[in-house]
């Protein structure tokens, strides 16, 4: 009898320690099959597919569309990109401040192209590009963007 009741209470354990597990797979077994059909190793198969038979179709695929940031836009921009040009972590690093002037001249070139103004930021370096970026900056402020 001894062994008997032991049996029982170790099955009366095993069961409590399951039952909830056996619930969350009967309430979640709907989804289950779905969602391994669909995924594998996390990567959703069917968008995968769609991918690949887009890569292989006939033809180029045709590029997304460019957006143009707004006049108000780059200026905010421009604004953002001086004060962090004058202060900040430029202070110290001059791989940042060599990013900032990057995004700075991009952002001027962008203005100038939507204002229609010439610029000529792309093909000079050292005191040309520093004159040409203060001519675009007055061209600029001229054309009526306020800048600081």
């Amino acid at each position: 009898m001894g062994i008997t009741h032991m049996m029982m209470v170790v099955a009366a354990l095993l069961a409590l320690l399951f039952l909830p597990c056996a619930v969350a797979i009967v309430a979640c077994a709907d989804a289950l099959p779905w969602r391994r059909l669909r995924t594998r190793g996390g990567r959703d198969v069917h968008a995968l597919r769609r991918l690949d038979r887009r890569l292989n179709a006939d033809g180029p695929l045709a590029p997304p569309p460019v957006s143009r940031p707004g006049v108000e836009e780059l200026a905010a921009d421009l604004r953002r990109l001086a004060r962090q040009r004058r202060g900040g972590p430029t202070v110290e690093s001059a791989a940042w401040l060599a990013a900032v002037m990057r995004a700075y001249d991009h952002r001027l070139s962008l203005a100038s192209e939507a204002l229609g103004l010439p610029h000529h930021l792309a093909v000079l370096d050292g005191m040309d590009l520093d004159l040409e970026r203060m001519r675009v900056e007055e061209e600029l402020r001229a054309a009526g963007m306020r800048l600081r």
